[in-house]
C-alpha cells in the first residue's frame, strides 16, 4: 500500500517556518515527506534538511519523494526524542527551524495490518516503530485493571474508562484479546447503547489511549521540547501541529515556560532565580485549519499549530 499522509496545515506551517534558503531545517515526524518537500523546494544548494521518522514505510516513501533534492536531504530512522544526538552525530549543532506533525499518518490508519484501526478485525499492534517488541496486545492482556483504567481515563479521556477496563479484564479471563475486532466488541459492550448512538465510534478514545501508552507519545513530547528549543538559532522557529488536547496542553505550557521561565514569587520586586527567556510565543492562540482544508481532509479537524521563536 502506498504511504499516504495529508500534510495538515501545509501552507500555514511553511509560512510560519520563515524558511531561509541557506538554512538548516529538521522535520522530526517526516511521514511521507509532504511538509519536507515544500521546505526543500525553498532551500538553496547550501541549505540542508534533516528528516526523522521511526516508521520504516515512512522512511522509504519520503526517500523516494525527496530524492530529487540530492545531498541537501538526510533521512534518519529514529525517534525525534533523539534529535539532538542524531544531528550532533552528523555535525549539526543548531537549526533554523524544526517541525513536528504529531498526527498518525493515513497509511498507519488505513493499512489494517498495522493494527491501529477499530474498523477492521486484525491483530492488535499499534507500533509506530515495528522494531519495538511490545505491542498493543501486550497492554490489553498484560496491564492490570487499575493500569488499564488509568490509561483509558488519562489518554482517552473516556468517562466510561473504568467500565471499559473492567470489561477487558473479564473478557481476557476467558481467552486473550488478540484482535482489534475483539477489542472493539468488548468496548461496545462497556458503553451504554444510548451513548453509542449519540457520539462517534465507541472504540476511538480507547484505541487512542492504548496507542499513546504503547508508543509513549506524551512522555516523548514532554521530554523533547526544551532540547528542540535550545537547538534553534536566534530567529529560528519551532512549529508543532497537535491533534488532541493532551498534546496541545503540553506544547502550550512548554512554550509559555520557554518565554517566561521565572519561578520567583509574584511579590518579588526583581527576578532572583536567574532563569532567562529562550524567546517568545508567536501564536497566542493556535492556528487552525482553513475551511477548505477541513472539506478536503476531515482528519484535520482537531489540528492546532503552535509556534515558538528563539531569541
Amino acid at each position: 500500500m502506498e504511504f499516504k499522509h495529508y500534510s495538515v496545515m501545509l501552507r500555514e506551517t511553511i509560512e510560519q517556518l520563515k524558511i531561509q534558503p541557506d538554512g538548516i531545517y529538521v522535520d522530526g515526524t517526516l511521514g511521507g515527506g509532504g511538509h519536507a518537500f515544500e521546505v526543500c523546494k525553498r532551500l538553496s544548494d547550501k541549505g540542508r534538511f534533516y528528516g526523522i521518522d521511526q516508521d520504516e514505510a515512512a522512511i522509504e516513501a519520503a526517500g523516494r519523494r525527496l530524492a530529487e533534492f540530492g545531498d541537501r536531504v538526510t533521512i534518519i530512522r529514529s525517534n525525534y526524542c533523539r534529535m539532538g544526538e542524531e544531528l550532533k552525530n552528523r555535525g549539526v549543532e543548531q537549526a533554523d527551524g524544526i517541525l513536528l506533525d504529531l498526527g498518525v499518518s493515513s497509511y498507519q490508519l488505513d493499512e489494517a495490518e498495522r493494527g491501529f484501526t477499530y474498523r477492521e478485525d486484525v491483530p492488535l499492534d499499534m507500533r509506530m516503530d515495528q522494531r519495538q517488541e511490545k505491542t498493543a496486545r501486550d497492554i490489553v492482556n498484560g496491564y492490570s485493571e487499575t493500569e488499564l483504567y488509568r490509561v483509558i481515563r488519562d489518554y482517552g479521556e473516556d468517562k466510561f474508562a473504568k467500565n471499559i477496563a473492567r470489561h477487558i479484564v473479564r473478557a481476557r479471563e476467558e481467552k486473550p484479546v488478540e484482535t482489534t475486532g475483539e477489542l472493539t466488541e468488548i468496548i461496545k459492550a462497556a458503553i451504554p447503547m444510548k451513548v453509542r448512538m449519540q457520539k462517534g465510534h465507541p472504540a476511538k478514545q480507547t484505541f487512542q489511549a492504548i496507542r499513546i501508552e504503547l508508543n509513549q507519545e506524551l512522555e516523548v513530547l514532554k521530554d523533547s521540547l526544551e532540547g528542540m528549543a535550545d537547538m534553534l538559532r536566534p530567529g529560528g522557529r519551532l512549529c508543532i501541529i497537535t491533534f488532541h488536547s493532551l498534546e496541545d496542553r503540553i506544547v502550550k505550557n512548554a512554550f509559555r515556560t520557554f518565554e517566561n521561565p521565572c519561578t520567583c514569587p509574584s511579590h518579588f520586586p526583581v527576578c532572583v532565580c536567574g532563569k532567562v527567556s529562550k524567546g517568545h510565543v508567536v501564536t497566542r492562540k493556535p492556528i487552525l485549519p482553513s475551511e477548505q482544508e477541513l472539506e478536503e481532509n476531515s482528519r484535520s479537524k482537531s489540528a492546532k499549530l503552535r509556534v515558538f521563536e528563539r531569541e
